[in-house]
């Protein structure tokens, strides 16, 4: 069992204006073309983060996939003297505190095998904590602009990635791109740039954010006593927050949680925390956050525009 996990749950709230000087592309080296408008990434987990290998300014290296990140986030560790006149401050709010004066770089485009990502935008902060505590490069974060415009397939089964543009309705531009069966569906809200869904502890109706980057789920203290007795504390851990301060939780296991009829799930590594700071700063109140766990019973889809999940078939789990 690890002494840290890794909470990277971030908004960007703008303080000032920009201009587009500063270009560059970044580059997904290991990516499979399958159309025009289709992709598919593998990726590497490094502990319970979805990482996945880029290039960018001819740095190769890792990059976080978080659904929790509204912007896409560079390191300031590997990427120092490359900031314009054009750089100008930000504020991000991840959830333990305020990250002050981030620079906001205008990226061009992306290019993942012929997929472009055009207009992104990116912040820059030291990330380096992360890096000593995973032992691994890593260049940034990929967050909620660069996904939006694609359909996105989650597969821990297969340790994949599949990106499929999508039309403005949410209709994907390549038809008949999956071979596995699509079981079920559900909405959610979108929160600025974060998921929302409702899920049931032991009947009793609740609302979670979902987030690539969270190590373990997350339940607020402050939930329901009723569903609050399904959590069920084994230790104490410490979390790391995204500007890599540390608070003491508890950690155990959540039961019986479900999403349908079909979908549900089956114990989950969880933590009991404080979540009112995440709450004031994506203006929602949360009951808790799905994370690493939540993907890994079920193999998701994640349409912004249409604002629906939807779970692909399984094979045969086993705890």
């Amino acid at each position: 069992m690890r002494n840290f996990i890794y909470i990277l749950f971030f908004c960007t709230l703008p303080l000032f204006g920009f201009n587009n000087q500063s270009y560059q592309v970044l580059t997904f080296t290991q990516a499979e073309l399958i159309s025009k408008n289709t992709t598919r990434i593998p990726f590497k987990l490094v502990d319970h983060l979805i990482v996945i290998e880029a290039e960018l300014l001819n740095r190769k290296g890792n990059f976080i996939i978080d659904t929790g990140s509204e912007t896409l986030i560079l390191n300031k560790n590997h990427f120092k003297g490359r900031h314009s006149n054009a750089d100008l401050p930000k504020q991000t709010s991840g959830v333990l505190n305020i990250i002050d004066n981030p620079l906001e770089k205008h990226l061009r485009e992306f290019v993942i095998n012929d997929l472009v990502i055009q207009n992104a935008f990116s912040d820059v902060i030291d990330l380096s904590h992360i890096e000593i505590s995973k032992k691994m490069h890593l260049l940034g974060i990929i967050g909620y602009d660069i996904l939006k415009d694609y359909e996105i397939f989650i597969d821990m089964h297969l340790n994949q990635i599949t990106l499929s543009k999508v039309n403005d309705k949410g209709e994907k531009l390549d038809h008949s791109i999956y071979l596995e069966k699509i079981i079920d569906s559900v909405g959610f809200k979108l929160k600025k740039h974060t998921i929302t869904i409702e899920a049931s502890i032991d009947g009793k109706l609740l609302k979670f954010g979902l987030d690539t980057a969270a190590e373990y789920n997350q339940l607020n203290k402050k939930i329901d006593k009723t569903a609050l007795k399904q959590f069920f504390p084994k230790r104490k851990m410490q979390l790391v927050g995204a500007s890599g301060r540390k608070i003491e939780v508890l950690a155990g296991k959540l039961y019986r949680v479900k999403l349908t009829d079909s979908i549900y799930f089956g114990p989950m590594q969880t933590i009991l925390t404080n979540l009112n700071k995440m709450n004031d700063a994506f203006g929602t109140k949360l009951d808790g956050v799905f994370g690493y766990e939540f993907f890994r019973q079920q193999r998701t889809i994640i349409n912004y525009k249409k604002e629906k999940l939807y779970f692909v078939k399984h094979p045969l789990y086993r705890q």
